[in-house]
Formats: structure tokens, sequence, C-alpha cells
């Protein structure tokens, strides 16, 4: 029977696991804090968790249009942070404790422990070594701190520290005007703290397609958002707050600051270069698309890669190597057909290539997009906010890539991944039944004013 040894928890870790068990390897998870890892413990289940409470505050807002009155009136709720912080622990618990009965029930042994590697495929946990067949390092990452701004988890926070805090900052700086820092500064706006986002760009979110980022940035000012140009060169405490100080010497004040400037992987100090993998300049493991590491034997999932910090991208690494481990069918990774969703409200969900890819690339394409303001079903939940938009080649009709902002635009994309991934053409998305009327509709009605795309003028070449 082939041992497998899993070093983390995270989705890329315990997704192996339960694929390696199902094939009849023997399987021992190495894990330090909890299952789940990262994306359960401290990352995506905790601050979806508060996303998705700060979002029901947009929700009450619409009560008035939607014909829901009261005495008090939407402006008088308000977020008891304690609360919410509480109700994020139990949840994270609660998805840690059913991932790990998930795992134990299909007979997976689990080591509560730091492992480290002392040999290619020996790893030590306290007094006890663990000789495998193959390896699996699923390692995570953490947050990236500046030695001029280092959290002290009161006043200068990184995410992992705000499932902490008891009363609602009365005014969040967040330097980083990414993916953590959009979603955060969002969230904390709505939930009723004055937020200020410095960010190195014109808009926030500069990777994203450009219309959904300029809609965003817009939606954030309507929101009293405060947005600055600019990078942060330190944070410090004064007095019963923080100031920022910019690169250019200008200095913002606020209660706390959120400091979310990126990741780093968590690969030092656990024997990977003694026992030879291979890491890059920024201390990610090179792995290719099926998840190898430079030792034969070694594989590695998930943040530690820096190929994509998804959950769903560690999970399907995870599976990949196994089934390479164990002479499954393999399919490499493919990262044209992942999906994203930045979780703002309203969300930017992404799939397939971005507009700008496909111009950078030559490729013959055109572009339709529709409002949801003129879906029916937004019309009757009070949205306003948002758009489809559908590329398609103009060769091959192919659907190339497409993005969909709005709200539950995460679930909506799933559509489009399944035509990006298969290969579908936008008249065969357009042949294909939507409910009336349904959100979806408008995905539909993309694809269909794409209709004799083979015979359109290209809109990229």
């Amino acid at each position: 029977m082939t041992h497998v040894v899993i070093l983390g928890g995270g989705p890329g870790g315990y997704e192996a696991a339960l694929v390696a068990r199902k094939a009849g390897a023997q399987v021992t998870l190495i894990e330090r804090h909890g299952l789940g890892g990262n994306a359960v413990l401290t990352d995506v289940v905790p601050s979806k968790t508060v996303i998705a409470t700060a979002e029901w505050r947009t929700i009450a807002e619409r009560a008035p249009e939607l014909g829901i009155v009261g005495d008090a009136g939407p402006a008088s709720l308000r977020v008891d942070l304690g609360a919410v912080n509480a109700r994020v622990k139990s949840l994270v618990e609660r998805q840690s404790g059913d991932i790990e009965a998930r795992v134990t029930g299909e007979g997976v042994r689990v080591v509560r422990g730091e492992g480290r590697l002392v040999g290619p495929l020996t790893l030590a946990v306290g007094d006890e070594e663990i000789t495998a067949d193959a390896v699996l390092l699923a390692l995570g990452a953490r947050p990236r701190v500046l030695d001029s701004a280092m959290p002290d988890g009161e006043r200068i926070l990184s995410w992992n520290d705000l499932y902490t805090l008891e009363e609602l900052p009365e005014h969040l700086i967040v330097v980083g005007s990414g993916v953590t820092g959009a979603e955060f500064a969002g969230a904390y706006r709505l939930l009723g703290s004055e937020v200020t986002l410095i960010a190195s760009h014109d808009r926030v979110l500069p990777r994203e397609d450009p219309e959904a980022s300029a809609m965003l940035t817009q939606v954030f000012k309507d929101r009293g958002m405060t947005l600055v140009g600019g990078r942060a060169a330190a944070a410090r405490r004064e007095g019963d707050g923080v100031v920022v100080t910019l690169e250019d010497g200008r200095e913002v004040a606020g209660s706390h600051v959120l400091m979310a400037v990126g990741s780093i992987p968590n690969t030092e100090g656990l024997g990977l270069e003694e026992a030879g993998i291979a890491l890059d300049e920024r201390g990610y493991i090179k792995v290719d698309r099926v998840s190898r590491t430079s030792v034969a034997g070694v594989y590695a999932a998930g943040d530690c890669t820096g190929v994509l910090p998804l959950a769903s991208v560690a999970a399907s690494q995870g599976r990949i190597a196994m089934a390479h481990v164990l002479g499954d069918a393999v399919h490499p990774l493919e990262l044209a057909t992942v999906s994203s969703t930045v979780f703002t409200a309203p969300e930017i969900a992404t799939v397939g290539a971005s507009e700008a890819e496909l111009r950078e690339r030559g490729i013959f394409y055109r572009v339709e997009r529709l409002d949801l303001a003129r879906n029916p079903r937004a019309k009757m939940l009070g949205i306003d906010q948002g758009f489809v938009k559908i590329f398609g080649h103009t060769v091959t009709g192919l659907v190339l890539g497409a993005v969909i902002v709005g709200s539950r635009a995460s679930e909506h994309i799933f559509a489009l991944s399944l035509a990006v991934a298969n290969h579908l053409t936008v008249d065969q998305v357009a042949d294909a039944f939507t409910v009336y009327p349904s959100l979806s509709g408008t995905t539909g009605e993309v694809a269909r004013r794409l209709h004799g795309i083979r015979e359109s003028d290209p809109q990229g070449v």
C-alpha cells in the first residue's frame, strides 16, 4: 500500500488526503493548528463571514424601496462587532471540525504538531519520524508585514487580527487596494466604520477588468469611503490611534490600520532546501503543472507554490498530485479555466481570458455586455448595479472569457466557467434554457447578442 504523508491541512492538503484514501493509499496528514488551514481558520471562511454580514446592510438600505418600513428605519441598525466575531469563530470551529470528521472518517491518520523534512521522503513531528512513498507539501502562507508597520494586534493589524476586535473601528485605514484590501475596506465601510483606503493606483483592484474596477471604485466613493493615492512607508501608534506615513511624506491619521500588503509562503525552517527542494527568489516552492517539485516523490500545493492564491486552485493542485502519485488519470492544472471572485458588494467574478490578455495575444474577439439593472429579477430585488460581459472568438465562436459584476456574481459565473472549461461556443450557451425571471437570464441574453460572431468584425487583433 502506498503511504502518502501530507504536511498541512488546508484545502490542498485535506482534498489530497481524501483523494488518496479513496484510491486506497495509506495517508498521514500533519497539521499544527487545525484542519482547513488558513482558508478556514484565518482567511476565507472568517473574512467572507464578515463580508456576508456587511452585505446585509446593503439589503436593509433597500427595504423602504421594496415597501418594508418601520418606525426606526434602516439607519437605526447597529453592528455589534463582538457578536459578529463570535459568530465568525463559531463558524470556523464548526467548519474545521466538519473537515476533520470527514477526513478521519475516511481513515486518514491526523498527527498534530509542527512537521519538518529530515530527508526527501521523511518527516519529523516531535520525537516521531515518518517515512513516506510520496510527500505533499501544503504549507500555506501568512500575511506579509513591514518592519516599519509591525502589527500589534490592537491598532496596527494584519487580517488575522481583525477577528479579535470587540468594537468597530471608528476610522479604519486600509493599506493595499488588492483583493484583501478592497474586500475588508468595503465590508467595514458597510459595517459603519469610517474607511480610508490607500491605493498605489488610481482605482481599486487594478488587476481586475477595468470597467469592473472603475464601477467598484465609484461605489466605494458613493458610500463615503476616502481613497488616497500613494504607497505607505510606515505606520505608528499615536495616542489612541494610528498614523500612516506615505512615501511622499504625507500622513493619514485614524483609529486603526489594516496592513493588506500581500502574503509570504511558509517555507522557511522546514528543511526544504536541505532536502533539495527548489524555491524561487520569493521563497515559493517551484512546481510543474502536476504539482511536482524538483525532488522525485515530493509534491506541493496551494499558496506555498505561488501559482494562484485561491483555495480552489490549492485543492485542484492537491488532487492532481495524488492522481499522479497513484496512477490515476492526470489532467494538468489549467489556469485559463480558473474562475475567481472578489467578495465586495457588488461582487466581481471572472473566468478565462481578460480583455487585456486577448489584446496582448492578438486574438480576434468580440465583446458584448448588458447591465443587470435591465434584468426583471434584478428589478424585483432592487439590484441596480452590475453587468455581464462575455468575450467570444470571432473565428471559432468559443467563449474566451467573461466578467460578472453584481450580487452573488460568484454563483452566476459557474455557467460561464463550464463554457470556458468545456470549449463551448456562444451559441451553445445561448441555446441553453434560463429560468424567467432570473439573474442568469442576462448571461443568456448576452450570449444571444454574440450570435453571428464569426461573420462580425473583430474588436481585438
